[in-house]
């Protein structure tokens, strides 16, 4: 037989039909392509697992080995964490499953989370230390000032912070940040009554780029204000709420070294009057209006608008 022919009846024999009688049935499944078969990297994660919630990436973690895998490698490169005010049950468990997961976070907003303790938090925070920029702890009353070491000596790239009614916040917290963290871009220390006059002074000597500042119902003074007009140039929305001991002669101060100023919250502070405010309304959103002040409860006005949870 020549090779023309050889070759005519390898290509017939190609053309029959295939007997699949004898395959096995596993054969037969292990040929069907599923959704894992897509590529994880270039196409599950960032087009698909990206529009999920965590809720609905928690429940579809719970499908079978293939998922859960695909889920973790998706929170591996998940850079949000935003449980603010979630309490729900065993809400500790998942977030544990987070901290384990979680590498790359840059944002991780945990506002009222009364769940939240110590041994919880330093793990993720151990994780995403390098990264992070925006870490929220607002009315997080069960954790101690040891959780804010690595958020303070590590943390490089830490632009936002804020311990809003944080009670456990103390005037030591105040100056190890004082000493390691000189980027803050916002920070929001809001009914914290440990932090005094002494520290805050020191403190806001270092912080040149702050842009959005919260000191509602604290002790500070014209003279913590002077200081933060000197220092802080590029402030844009500050909030003293509920600051009696302030007066027309530190608002005065903020409102000419901040010509960036663009919102001033001045409710229940009684000795600031028109004659620092006057001139001021029409160029800043100021929440304190020309009229006598009626006896309003703090509680009313806070949070404030631009201070997101």
């Amino acid at each position: 037989m020549s090779n023309v022919e050889a070759e005519e009846m390898h290509l017939m024999e190609m053309a029959l039909p295939t007997d699949t009688s004898n395959e096995s049935p596993t054969s037969e499944l292990s040929s069907v392509v599923t959704i894992f078969d897509l590529c994880w990297e270039d196409i599950l994660i960032p087009k698909v697992l990206s529009l999920l919630s965590l809720k609905e990436l928690f429940t579809f973690r719970t499908c079978s080995r293939s998922a859960k895998r695909l889920v973790e490698a998706a929170l591996e490169r998940c850079k949000e964490v935003n449980l603010s005010g979630n309490n729900s049950t065993m809400i500790n468990l998942a977030f544990s499953v987070l901290s384990t997961c979680c590498k790359h976070l840059e944002n991780l907003h945990l506002a009222r989370c009364r769940w939240l303790k110590d041994e919880l938090l330093l793990p993720i925070l151990a994780e995403n230390k390098r990264l992070l920029k925006v870490v929220n702890l607002n009315e997080c009353p069960y954790i101690s000032p040891m959780a804010l070491q690595p958020i303070i000596v590590d943390c490089k790239n830490l632009k936002v912070l804020k311990l809003s009614k944080c009670q456990w916040l103390t005037a030591g917290a105040i100056d190890a940040l004082t000493l390691h963290q000189n980027n803050l871009e916002e920070i929001d220390i809001s009914h914290c009554p440990a932090i005094g006059e002494r520290c805050l002074l020191i403190f806001f000597r270092k912080l040149n780029k702050l842009t959005i500042l919260s000191l509602a119902n604290t002790a500070i003074t014209d003279q913590v204000l002077v200081m933060i007009s000197n220092c802080c140039r590029l402030l844009e929305h500050i909030n003293l709420v509920g600051c009696t001991a302030i007066s027309d002669y530190g608002i005065i101060a903020i409102s000419t070294r901040c010509t960036r100023l663009r919102t001033l919250l001045v409710l229940c502070c009684p000795r600031v009057t028109e004659r620092s405010l006057g001139s001021l309304r029409k160029r800043i959103y100021i929440d304190k209006t020309n009229r006598s002040e009626p006896n309003l409860n703090i509680n009313d006005f806070y949070p404030s608008d631009f201070l997101i949870y």
